[in-house]
């Protein structure tokens, strides 16, 4: 299963490697986020959702409340998984947390970092390779504390989570390429179901006493899996199970998300 940034399996759930999704039938075409946000959603408690279909949701954990459940997850998961659990999301200005909750819990989480002159969490073990891509011109992001209930197995939930992510990186910040550090046995999961790349050999995170690589995509290049393949999870022929952007929201969709973003920010 995918892990963080952190070089840890946090969520803990082998949902990639197979099983039926038991919302594949109903994230589409049932989202709330297809137009942009009206006046009066666009303000007051409902500001910060972003997706909202009949079986979950996803929203900025942008309060004292959101990062205290999301945070609550990600220890619970690396605890689960038997690495340190004492992680805590606190507010930062080139960070934005999402959270996907279920019937009011919180399910998953994921946490995306906008390169600036402070520098990116990978820098600290993965400086070098971090250092080559902006001297290449590329404008870098990175997806980090990502966790998932193992107790909830929903392709649908978790592909939510980083088409939101995506949408916010490319979309609304510009940034060109993706980094994510993993665990060496989730390795594959990222290079095969979603098309990442890793950079150099593996490393030790001191963090957590685990080994992670540095992989990367570039976002042009999932913009345009999202654009053949999002929303497709259900047709005759899917390559879902060769794959995790057939479970991405269609065009259609995406654009709606897009204004809805807009709008709020």
């Amino acid at each position: 299963m995918p892990t963080v940034r952190d070089g840890t399996t946090p969520h803990g759930s082998d949902l990639p490697a197979g099983g039926k999704d038991k919302l594949q039938s109903e994230l589409h075409g049932e989202l709330k986020s297809d137009l942009p946000l009206s006046e009066p959603e666009a303000s007051g408690s409902l500001r910060d959702v972003i997706i909202d279909t009949r079986t979950f949701g996803i929203r900025l954990a942008d309060t004292e409340e959101g990062r205290n459940s999301a945070s609550l997850l990600i220890n619970k998961m690396y605890a689960w998984r038997g690495y340190a659990s004492a992680h805590r999301i606190e507010a930062h200005p080139n960070r934005i947390t999402l959270a996907a909750s279920e019937k009011g819990n919180t399910i998953g989480t994921v946490t995306l970092g906008i390169d600036s002159p402070a520098g990116i969490l990978a820098d600290e073990i993965f400086r070098d390779q971090v250092d080559g891509l902006r001297l290449s011109g590329a404008r870098v992001c990175e997806i980090t504390k990502l966790a998932f209930d193992h107790t909830v197995r929903s392709k649908g939930a978790l592909a939510a989570l980083f088409h939101t992510v995506f949408i916010y990186s490319y979309h609304i910040h510009r940034c060109t390429h993706a980094l994510i550090e993993v665990n060496p046995r989730h390795r594959r999961f990222y290079e095969h179901m979603m098309g990442f790349r890793r950079l150099g050999d593996v490393r030790e995170n001191p963090r957590v006493q685990a080994p992670a690589y540095l992989l990367a995509i570039e976002l042009a290049e999932m913009a345009e899996r999202i654009r053949e393949l999002g929303g497709t999870a259900e047709r005759p022929g899917s390559q879902a199970q060769r794959s995790l952007y057939p479970y991405f929201f269609s065009q259609r969709e995406e654009d709606g998300i897009v204004h809805r973003l807009l709008a709020m920010s």
